[in-house]
């Protein structure tokens, strides 16, 4: 009864917990490491460049003249703008 019970724990750990807890501690890296000029994107879908890092506040610019104060911890990751845009070449 007691084997089992070991192996079911241990697959959820190889499984469940412990790619868990890889992720966690890449994004407090990434967390750790943002400065200012960098192009992230936040929980709430916003993308902007960072202009100033206060303790656990982030300024980002996300319009020229538009600012906004979000907490370190809504910032997802990194975004990359596309330098040229898309255009849809459709034949008419």
């Amino acid at each position: 009864m007691l084997i089992p019970m070991l192996l079911i724990f241990g697959v959820m750990y190889l499984l469940v917990i412990r790619p868990q807890s890889k992720k966690a501690k890449e994004h407090q890296k990434m967390l750790s490491e943002l400065q200012k000029g960098d192009d992230v994107a936040t929980t709430g879908g916003l993308i902007g460049r960072i202009t100033g890092i206060k303790d656990d506040v982030v300024t980002l610019q996300v319009q020229e003249g538009v600012r906004l104060r979000v907490l370190r911890s809504a910032v997802t990751g990194r975004h990359k703008f596309s330098e040229t845009p898309k255009s849809d070449d459709k034949a008419s």
